[in-house]
């Protein structure tokens, strides 16, 4: 391939390019994919990666959509996820996504194009304080100098990001810094063991196995998910007979669904949590920020005279909220595996009462699953398909072994419900809040899976923030399901209206601003814009047979289902 003049000047400086320089070092990190939106400021990576074939670049239409796609493709993958966006304003469109990673602690480096720093003392068009605009949504954020900075920086942002808490980092990338010649060494990765096992283990195990059986609750939060940790909670699980739940408000959900132990995830009000709280003495909490709240209501989710045990790499969530008689720090895969034979030694002079309330949780499970399909069976004759039924349909279609990303708050409480797999990290959901997450997630989540299937099931208000995820899907050939799931309005902030006795608005059931009737919007036709086959369902039985065959032909599809504003 000819070089060109900026690579000739570059080469007679004595180096390459400061783009050159930082593709090298993605190549060493083990990145394969860039996601991006180009422009201006841009072009000079663009320009290098003519160079570097291994690196595939990820175009999306919107930088909300590369931040998100990234965001799932991190999740996925298990490894951080690199992102190139455009100066301020691309930055701009991607803070509410890049807020949702910040949350959901993915590990992202993200990066942007800033303009050339020789003539920012005049202000140029495009030109704007990145690293100020980045710095609440992300870990820390500065700007490159100097081409020889860049392999120092570059490595420190991919380990900083990986680093309890994880999350995303900021890196403003001047034009001249990416066409500076430089022959700076650009050195190797670290080898970084974050597998620390916390102390105090002796007497977490003395304090747990006191609680009388059947008086623990476990709590699998979103750091289940990063340390894969699933199979030791399950093993601590049995050893104290206790049911495992997930989050209020889950990024994951970090464990295997159709265990007899799992017990579904907790609510989102303060009032809701401390009820389901209330039969136990202690909750045994793996991870951070497992009690999130959305509405107000009065009092603590712990209820009185409930021990809070934690086990955390984040030293800044243990005692944050509530009160802890004990709460170590460290890596919890490694930490439950040193944990268990203690657990076990602890337990075995009451091991027989242990087992009694492990049958309990069992029991129980049984119950409430049991309630579900009585639930489907009450609607299944609608006239407009419920949300439960809705939801019962799709992951009956979708099956044990299929990625979810789930973004349909309609129907995700039911979702969640109806999961029932050995694969504990099928599931994940929108838990940073700021909606036009999922769609682009899904897209970024296949990929990080090898191009394997996923099922996307989001909003009909959701699919309209990021539609052009669609185009990147059907431009990659990638076997993503996108399940709109279509009341047609935001139900969910009806539903908030109605349960608050002084909103005028529910007492007259006008609500301002919240119907997509006038005119109802046609999805069909804006699958079909962004070159995808689709399929509009109206009836019940359809739903698991059109989604089978969207999946089966291993392209991207999008299924619309019409539900009903209730149940």
């Amino acid at each position: 391939m000819a070089i060109t003049p900026l690579e000739v000047a570059a080469r007679r400086a004595g180096g390459r390019r400061g783009a050159d320089i930082l593709l090298e070092i993605l190549e060493s990190e083990g990145v394969r994919y860039i996601f991006g939106n180009p422009g201006t400021t841009e072009l000079p990576l663009i320009d290098a990666l003519q160079r570097r074939p291994d690196l595939k670049y990820i175009l999306a239409l919107q930088e909300a959509s590369v931040v998100a796609m990234a965001d799932g493709y991190a999740q996925a993958a298990g490894r951080p996820g690199f992102l190139n966006l455009h100066t301020a304003g691309g930055l701009g469109h991607g803070m509410g996504n890049l807020l949702n990673a910040s949350v959901s602690q993915t590990p992202l480096v993200v990066t942007a194009g800033q303009q050339d720093s020789r003539h920012t003392i005049s202000d140029p068009l495009l030109f704007g304080d990145l690293v100020s605009i980045a710095t609440p949504a992300v870990k820390w954020a500065q700007e490159v100098l100097h081409a020889d900075q860049l392999p120092v920086l570059v490595r420190r942002a991919f380990n900083d990001s990986m680093a309890a808490p994880s999350g995303p980092v900021f890196l403003s990338l001047p034009m001249d810094v990416m066409e500076e010649a430089s022959d700076v060494d650009i050195g190797f990765p670290s080898v970084i063991n974050r597998d620390s096992i916390a102390g105090g283990l002796p007497e977490l195990a003395r304090a747990l196995a006191t609680i009388t059986p059947g008086r623990l609750a476990i709590i699998a939060g979103d750091e289940v998910h990063g340390a894969n940790a699933a199979a030791q909670v399950a093993a601590v699980a049995e050893v104290l007979g206790a049911p495992v739940y997930g989050a209020s408000w889950p990024s994951r959900i970090p464990f295997a669904t159709s265990c007899p132990l799992w017990a579904g995830n907790m609510p989102t009000r303060a009032t809701d949590i401390a009820r389901r709280l209330a039969d136990y003495d202690a909750i045994f909490a793996l991870g951070g920020k497992s009690l999130i709240t959305i509405l107000y209501s009065e009092g603590s989710p712990v209820p009185p005279g409930c021990a809070v045990y934690q086990v955390s790499a984040d030293a800044r969530d243990l005692g944050r909220t509530f009160q802890t008689p004990l709460s170590l720090v460290g890596n919890i895969r490694a930490s439950l595996e040193a944990l268990l034979p203690l657990l076990v030694q602890e337990t075995r002079p009451r091991q027989a009462a242990f087992t009694a309330a492990r049958d309990r949780v069992v029991a129980a499970r049984a119950a409430r699953q049991e309630q579900a399909c009585e639930l489907v069976a009450r609607h299944r004759h609608d006239p407009v398909v419920a949300p439960c039924v809705a939801a019962y349909e799709a992951v009956r279609a979708i099956g044990p072994a299929v990625a979810i990303v789930d973004e349909a708050i309609a129907t995700s409480s039911y979702t969640r419900m109806f999961l029932d797999s050995d694969w504990a990290a099928q599931y994940s959901f929108l838990r940073g809040g700021a909606l036009g997450w999922g769609m682009p997630a899904a897209v970024g989540a296949s990929l990080g899976l090898g191009r394997e299937p996923v099922v996307c099931l989001v909003g009909d208000g959701a699919a309209l923030y990021s539609p052009q995820a669609l185009w990147t899907a059907a431009h990659e050939q990638l076997p993503v399901t996108f399940v709109v799931m279509n009341n047609r309005e935001y139900n969910v902030l009806k539903g908030f209206m109605r349960g608050q006795t002084h909103y005028v608005s529910a007492r007259e059931g006008n609500f301002l601003a919240m119907d997509l009737r006038d005119p109802p919007i046609d999805y069909q036709a804006m699958a079909m814009s962004y070159g995808l086959d689709s399929r509009l369902v109206t009836r019940a039985d359809d739903i698991a047979p059109v989604i089978e065959a969207a999946m089966a032909s291993g392209r991207p599809n999008l299924v619309e289902i019409v539900i009903s504003t209730v149940v």
